[in-house]
């Protein structure tokens, strides 16, 4: 299995798995916007973030126009959160207070159709 090929199965379930576990316990969403307002949890969360960012980006930056986009544009994303959590940890916290829940649940069900597409991908369940 190529390193594509990892990141894009990585990816897929993780999504999938989130979208399953918020979906469950939908009042996660809310411990997880009022964890973010203590420091200590927003280090550790910011230093993962990076971890799995930079980890992504170092191994995968492909920018050709197929499912290697969405998984370095994903690793990129991870970047940018964690280090946005790092360096100004209110200023994100702040964005939290503005964001409605019902946006936030439509924002999960869309990165679990990018699970699914990128399952699809690895396992070729539904060829295409």
């Amino acid at each position: 299995m190529d390193i594509s090929n990892f990141l894009t199965a990585f990816w897929g379930w993780y999504l999938i798995i989130f979208f399953v576990i918020l979906s469950f316990n939908p009042k996660r969403i809310k411990q997880i916007f009022n964890d973010l307002k203590d420091q200590k949890f927003t280090i550790l969360a910011a230093f993962l973030a990076i971890i799995i960012g930079l980890l992504n980006v170092i191994a995968h930056n492909i920018w050709e126009s197929d499912h290697r986009v969405v998984v370095t544009m994903l690793g990129w994303i991870s970047l940018f959160l964690g280090l946005s959590l790092f360096i100004i940890p209110n200023i994100v916290s702040g964005w939290l207070d503005y964001i409605n829940m019902k946006l936030v649940q439509v924002f999960y069900v869309a990165l679990l159709f990018v699970g699914i597409y990128l399952l699809n991908v690895v396992y070729q369940l539904v060829p295409y």
